[in-house]
């Protein structure tokens, strides 16, 4: 059972750190590293990018252009904008609709792999102990509260371990982001106390 108590650990990290990070941010991540691959997504991003880069130069020549002297170039350029900006906003579309299907995906991917394994995990091992406890070490009532629901007396079951794991990540969280937030107020008083008594 030592896998056990290992996994549902290493899930409540996981799911600590999504909820921490945050998820968007993670699909985003996600989505820039998609666009690295060599897919047709990949390749209709690098079109995006050079379409914007383009229809920015237009319009920076068209308005460097009279269009009242050079009426004629300048309304060239505005074809040649308008024809740049349409051919933009539809595959900025195309890829909008790409991405939001992406985020689907990553979002079920993501969920299946924190909170349904961890919802699974608490069905599938419901009756089995993650580990015993020691005999005659504590009263009936605390032996039946750690064996809730479902485990045999005398031990500690996974929703009981579950909650355990996901507090002490909490806790542990903010001890040490205490602690680094102490030590980071106390670097920056030392160099001002310095000056003071020079």
């Amino acid at each position: 059972m030592l896998s056990l108590i290992w996994t549902v650990l290493f899930v409540h990290i996981a799911i600590y750190l999504i909820n921490t990070i945050g998820a968007s941010t993670i699909d985003n991540v996600l989505w820039h590293l998609y666009l690295k691959l060599p897919t047709s997504t990949a390749q209709r991003a690098r079109e995006q990018i050079k379409l914007k880069s383009e229809v920015v130069q237009l319009k920076r020549d068209m308005n460097n252009t009279s269009s009242q002297d050079e009426f004629a170039k300048w309304a060239k350029i505005r074809r040649r904008h308008d024809k740049a900006m349409e051919d933009y906003e539809n595959l900025n579309k195309k890829l909008a609709g790409q991405k939001t299907s992406f985020d689907w995906s990553v979002k079920i991917a993501r969920w299946l792999s924190t909170n349904g394994l961890k919802i699974f995990l608490q069905f599938w091992y419901s009756k089995t102990p993650v580990f015993g406890l020691p005999e005659a070490w504590f009263p009936y009532y605390v032996e039946w509260v750690l064996s809730f629901p479902r485990a045999p007396l005398g031990s500690v079951s996974i929703q009981v371990w579950s909650n355990v794991c996901a507090t002490t990540i909490s806790v542990l969280a903010e001890i040490v982001t205490a602690t680094l937030l102490q030590l980071g107020s106390n670097a920056k008083r030392v160099p001002t106390e310095a000056k003071k008594t020079q």
